[in-house]
């Protein structure tokens, strides 16, 4: 494996993990964000109210879009296999 290979993997795996986690933490700094605006406007200062529909927000976009994740995965694997044989 040459130092290119190296970094064409790193770099591939850096795309991967921005593609699996990049919309869950979208979701979860939108919510943020409305929940903080909601707390702003009317100055309830629950600290506790924004888990609650973070996690639920969060918990639904994984089970969404798990088939996504899931088949990214697995053909960042087939990709990093193939080098294995190839190389």
């Amino acid at each position: 494996m040459t130092p290119a290979d190296a970094v064409d993997i790193a770099r591939d795996a850096i795309v991967v993990s921005l593609k699996l986690g990049g919309p869950v933490m979208l979701l979860a700094l939108v919510i943020g964000l409305v929940i903080s605006l909601f707390q702003a406007l009317t100055q309830i200062q629950e600290q506790t109210l924004t888990y609650v529909p973070k996690i639920v927000a969060i918990l639904l976009a994984v089970v969404l879009l798990l088939p996504f994740m899931l088949q990214t995965l697995t053909s960042f694997t087939e990709r990093l296999f193939q080098r294995m044989i190839i190389g």
